[in-house]
């Protein structure tokens, strides 16, 4: 058993943020390795603390002996909500791809009735926390814009994700259209949730039965040359390292090997002598917010590296702290004095260095930060794509 493995050095717990803000929250250390040696087949979980985890992974990033720690605590949560009642919270977020369907084809009234005081009312009554503005809806989704854009020998699938689709369309249109201008086709094809809201909310059968949706549409392209590319971190760690690690399903370990990060993708066109930039002047200083789930997925920060070669741009990388909101976790009233807190740690190190925007690849780090700060808050491709033009 891999938490065997565990020497109880306490570096996971000096690098778990939750502990840092929330003493109920015993540590990763405990919760995971320790805990683990008492957990008996058979018998119901009862350390419901395991639930305060928010799954960032910095506890696996930092272990020196490379033992899955939130792997385990997350067995833990599925375990538990599996055997426990799940609040209506759990159910909603788990679904969020089938919410967006549904508040996208309603999306003026739905913003509308997310922005009122009844809304609101009605919101924090079933457990999802207004401390931060709901996202908004759009009508015109990534999903119904064009499939098929661009020409060239690279061909590319863009897995966007839930909310390039439903809640920022335009910045997985200006991410698609870069693509294509590379000389690179790029396709979308009819894709659903990655799973990972799924899965963090204890719901497994739901995250595999997407998972073997996307790898059953994903390898098929696979197989007639294209890559899969992603611009949302957790979609990528989902892709990358959950479908063919706990989710195991059918094709997850092809649709992983062949799966890039965009900007991994990018450096990889111009290292391979495919794709040569003439990057312009963009005279602004960043703050580059580095999401939990890149530093997870272990792939450097292939963004950074293509800022470093724009003309102009000051950017400086904060890695240190995690924004709090890790997806549904920070939109749970349960959860939301941990979430903000953690946020305000994180805000208050980019305030420090007076930028003139954030910057991050990550929806979640996008709405938390943004809304701390009052910062304008874009996205990597965004500040690429002016470059570019």
């Amino acid at each position: 058993m891999m938490f065997e493995h565990c020497i109880r050095c306490n570096i996971c717990t000096e690098n778990c943020p939750v502990f840092r803000v929330n003493k109920k929250f015993p540590g990763p250390k405990q919760a995971g390795p320790d805990a683990q040696r008492f957990r008996m087949d058979g018998e119901e979980s009862v350390d419901s603390w395991v639930e305060l985890c928010l799954q960032c992974k910095r506890c696996e990033v930092s272990c020196p002996y490379g033992v899955n720690v939130s792997e385990i605590i997350l067995k833990a949560q599925i375990k538990y909500r599996q055997e426990h009642k799940k609040p209506l919270t759990s159910f909603i977020f788990a679904n969020t791809y089938y919410m967006g369907l549904i508040n996208s084809q309603f999306a003026p009234l739905v913003n509308r009735v997310g922005q009122t005081g009844a809304g609101k009312t009605v919101a924090h009554a079933i457990g999802i926390s207004t401390k931060l503005p709901l996202p908004q809806y759009h009508v015109l989704t990534l999903s119904r814009s064009r499939s098929k854009v661009g020409k060239g020998e690279r061909k590319v699938v863009f897995f966007y994700g839930c909310y390039l689709n439903f809640n920022r369309p335009d910045l997985g249109r200006t991410i698609r259209d870069m693509l294509a201008r590379m000389g690179i086709e790029v396709v979308l094809p009819n894709q659903v949730c990655c799973g990972l809201p799924a899965l963090g909310n204890g719901d497994i059968d739901t995250a595999r039965r997407f998972a073997t949706k996307n790898t059953t549409i994903l390898s098929g392209y696979i197989d007639r040359g294209y890559s899969v590319v992603y611009a949302c971190t957790s979609c990528g760690l989902a892709l990358t390292r959950d479908y063919p690690g706990i989710l195991d399903v059918p094709n997850g370990k092809k649709v992983a090997e062949n799966t890039y990060n965009v900007h991994e993708y990018i450096l990889k066109l111009m290292e391979e002598g495919y794709w040569e930039p003439e990057f312009g002047q963009v005279n602004m200083k960043i703050a580059y917010h580095i999401p939990c789930h890149l530093k997870a997925i272990g792939i450097g920060y292939p963004a950074a590296r293509l800022f470093s070669m724009i003309p102009g741009l000051e950017y400086h990388v904060l890695d240190d702290n995690c924004c709090g909101l890790a997806g549904s976790y920070g939109f749970k009233t349960k959860n939301e004095e941990t979430a903000t807190e953690l946020g305000s740690i994180a805000s208050a190190s980019i305030l420090s260095l007076e930028p003139d925007a954030l910057v991050t690849d990550c929806g979640a780090c996008k709405m938390q930060l943004g809304h701390l700060t009052g910062l304008k808050t874009l996205d990597p491709a965004e500040v690429i794509s002016a470059s570019l033009k």
